[in-house]
């Protein structure tokens, strides 16, 4: 087991010095503001990886962000991913042993705040929940001038990323997580940028979650309208969405048996199939590659209905869930509420891969809670033969098929 570090990472002053240089939250915050916000495009991996020749990127400010009791020995390529170069780091400790890291490499504007967003993000989680993801170590800035080369360092698990989770496991962590979690500002939000892919979070704190999450759902959809066809009954959809549907579904949420609103609670914020795995040693649940910020906590299962999952569509897990964090009120729209959340996460896919099927099923999914809470014309009928929820469709992230 990694040995343990004691961090608060509550706010984005508990950065240390060296990971402060390369997230200026205020610089974050303004970068998001800015624009609306075009969205910062990655380096393809594959061409960068081209030009490494096999030889997987490293440097100085890795070696110095180990724990100070390793001495390291080697780097391998390890993994795959879309936006980032990864690897497995091995170090030696004083009394003989092998401890092993994960590394992720980006570059330019995208890799300081994509890695620094999840290196904040599992600051926190492991602060609440220290066996629920790989221990955080370091994030920062490589040493070579040119070109401009982020990295994020963690533990190692060797973990089982084909068998579907416990249920019971997965979902009491999950609700653990989201129980305990505390808001620094008592708000929804977060205090740094996070990322799905190239795709900002708009985490600007708010004091209600109806304000934060329209903001998110319209940020979203402004992304997606920069990198699509223009595409009218969408635009007609989006913004009857934001004046009548999301107010209607989220301004009067309370607590479970209560007349509180609902708290902001931690999540993962990407929390699919592809970000979870079982522990090999210990057989217990793992999440990682967290893009997290303050939130209603139903929020965390909106990607479970999408055509990227299968096992989490089971209704199993949902009840293991529920049992210990029940559904908000109106318990009733519990569902509504899962498929709005879902028609962010679609449309932030559709942002980040113009031309994908899921600005379809985004859509789709407008149709149906617009009928039912907001009718207009303009608007297409709800089709269940175009919803994957309902016929199982299933593809790859970043198939073709897609």
């Amino acid at each position: 087991m990694a040995p343990s570090i004691v961090e608060q990472p509550n706010a984005a002053q508990d950065l240390g010095l060296a990971e402060r240089a390369v997230l200026d939250q205020d610089e974050v915050e303004s970068g998001l503001q800015n624009r609306t916000e075009g969205i910062i495009q990655a380096p393809l991996i594959q061409n960068i990886l081209s030009q490494l020749d096999g030889v997987f990127p490293f440097d100085e400010a890795v070696i110095e962000a180990l724990p100070k009791d390793v001495t390291f020995t080697s780097v391998e390529s390890f993994g795959t991913s879309a936006w980032t170069v990864t690897g497995r780091v091995t170090a030696q400790r004083t009394d003989g042993s092998i401890q092993r890291f994960f590394l992720k490499v980006a570059y330019g504007e995208h890799g300081r705040l994509m890695l620094g967003g999840e290196h904040v993000s599992s600051k926190m989680i492991y602060s609440v929940m220290p066996d629920f993801i790989p221990t955080p170590y370091g994030y920062g800035r490589y040493k070579v001038q040119s070109p401009d080369t982020y990295f994020y360092l963690s533990q190692f698990i060797d973990m089982d990323v084909t068998t579907a989770p416990d249920p019971e496991d997965l979902m009491g962590k999950l609700a653990e997580l989201h129980k305990n979690s505390q808001s620094p500002t008592g708000k929804f939000g977060f205090p740094v940028t996070t990322y799905d892919g190239n795709i900002p979070h708009h985490v600007t704190w708010e004091s209600k979650w109806v304000d934060f999450f329209r903001n998110l759902f319209l940020h979203a959809c402004s992304l997606d309208a920069e990198v699509n066809e223009p595409w009218p009954e969408l635009e007609l959809a989006v913004r009857q969405m934001g004046d009548a549907v999301i107010p209607q579904l989220l301004g009067n949420l309370r607590q479970s048996g209560s007349d509180e609103p609902v708290k902001p609670c931690l999540i993962h914020g990407d929390l699919w199939e592809g970000n979870r795995g079982i522990d090999m040693e210990t057989g217990e649940s793992v999440v990682y590659d967290a893009s997290s910020y303050f939130a209603h906590n139903e929020m965390e299962f909106g990607n479970w209905r999408s055509e990227l999952n299968t096992f989490f569509r089971s209704k199993t897990y949902m009840a293991h869930y529920l049992r210990r964090f029940p559904a908000a009120e109106p318990v009733e729209e519990f569902d509504d509420r899962n498929r709005l959340y879902s028609i962010k996460v679609a449309i932030n896919y559709s942002a980040m891969r113009p031309g994908s099927i899921r600005r379809k099923t985004a859509y789709n999914n407008m149709c149906y809670l617009i009928h039912k809470y907001a009718p207009i014309e303009g608007v297409e009928q709800y089709d269940p033969r175009s919803d994957p929820f309902v016929t199982g469709a299933h593809f790859q992230v970043y198939s073709s098929s897609d």
